[in-house]
């Protein structure tokens, strides 16, 4: 390959290039979903972008049933990087939820797990995930001594599993969250949450849907009721079905319209501005580019955006990238992130979902000197690329 179909290659979004090569290997859409076990929607989605393939799993697969190097795929890879996470972290988490049926000793006093509980919370809303990782081994250890706290621990370390792309650990967490709720209708309803989102991550989303729908009409609070209806509602976009996922997102913009108020007791950051975001989540989910666009430039223009944590406003400014990057904006792609990666360093280095986004982006277009920056902090190389750009340089033509 010369140098230039190198740099062709590489600017090629990478579902694109699966669909190039399905089609050289002489594979109907339905054909190529069935050998990698996934639906012929999920594989449209993959090709038109509007699904991301972060799994270094899946890459795997669909290289192999297209009989070719993963790297052919790939294009440029993420090298080592101090910003990666470490695999050890997760498997600490691992053999910490392997322990818990074998845990004896005293009990912790409940104030002692409850300021644990908060503290994590607290690192998670604020996207310190090594703090958290190298935390949660101990704080599972601690609350299987607080049978009471079983749930938000669970549903924290399902959370930071869905995010480091360890989605089958993260809904053994979950389900663990849900069994341990016993007879407490919000309590039920929050860990459903954590269900449908590892569900969503897996590719799962009828499963996701349905999961988040059956729980919905437990809670009593409205926050818990209202995420999971836009849960159930992303869920059904992922899938999808445009008129469950409309009126999913409808009802819970109602709960939120009625329940105006800043108590959170669940952390779910439930209210009017998550509504938006769901309706941009549904909408890029949906492949309806140009509408999640304007969903998102709409959403961060309301009062309650700066009131949401660092991690949710970083992922969502990730996936804003996404749609910009699909609508061919390179710029705003780039402010995006390294907007988000102003919010939130952990998320856009930590991240597979992320440092993939970031790859595709600088591969799209000269990069600015934010974005230059930004690939090498996440240890990410643009071999063939093109040299960085200064955006707010007077001396570049227009």
């Amino acid at each position: 390959m010369t140098g230039r179909e190198r740099r062709d290659h590489n600017s090629v979004p990478i579902g694109r290039r699966v669909a190039e090569l399905r089609v050289r290997r002489g594979m109907s859409q339905q054909v190529f979903a069935d050998r990698i076990g996934k639906s012929k929607s999920w594989v449209d989605k993959v090709e038109r972008g509007v699904r991301s393939l972060d799994r270094y799993s899946v890459i795997q697969d669909i290289a192999t049933v297209l009989r070719l190097d993963p790297v052919t795929l790939l294009g440029p890879r993420q090298c080592s990087s101090p910003a990666a996470p470490r695999t050890d972290g997760i498997d600490a988490i691992r053999a910490a939820l392997v322990r818990c049926h074998h845990r004896s000793g005293r009990t912790t006093p409940p104030d002692q797990a409850r300021q644990q509980i908060s503290h994590a919370w607290m690192t998670y809303q604020h996207a310190h995930y090594a703090q958290l990782l190298r935390a949660l081994p101990a704080l599972l250890d601690t609350v299987h001594r607080a049978p009471a706290l079983l749930v938000p621990a669970y549903r924290i370390t399902a959370s930071m599993l869905t995010k480091l792309d360890a989605a089958d650990l993260a809904w053994l967490a979950a389900d663990r969250a849900v069994t341990a709720s016993a007879s407490d209708p919000d309590a039920t309803g929050a860990a459903t949450i954590a269900v449908s989102q590892a569900l969503r991550a897996l590719g799962r989303d009828h499963l996701a849907l349905t999961a988040a729908v059956t729980a919905a009409d437990l809670p009593a609070h409205h926050a818990v009721r209202g995420t999971l209806l836009l849960e159930a509602g992303i869920a059904a976009a992922g899938g999808d079905d445009r008129r469950n996922a409309d009126d999913l997102i409808d009802h819970a913009a109602e709960l939120a319209d009625r329940h105006a108020d800043d108590t959170d007791p669940h952390h779910t950051s439930f209210g009017a501005t998550t509504v938006h975001l769901a309706r941009f989540l549904a909408a890029l989910h949906l492949g309806d580019m140009a509408e999640a666009v304007c969903r998102h430039e709409s959403a961060v223009r309301r009062d309650g955006w700066r009131r949401l944590s660092s991690e949710h406003r970083a992922a969502h400014l990730i996936d804003a990238a996404r749609a910009y990057l699909h609508v061919g904006n390179y710029a705003a792609a780039e402010r995006a992130l390294v907007d988000a990666d102003t919010i939130a360093p952990a998320e856009t280095r930590y991240r597979p979902t992320a440092r993939t986004v970031i790859a595709e982006v600088a591969r799209s277009s000269p990069a600015s000197a934010g974005m230059a920056r930004l690939a090498a902090l996440a240890g990410l190389t643009r071999q063939g690329a093109r040299e960085p750009v200064d955006r707010d340089d007077p001396r570049r033509e227009s």
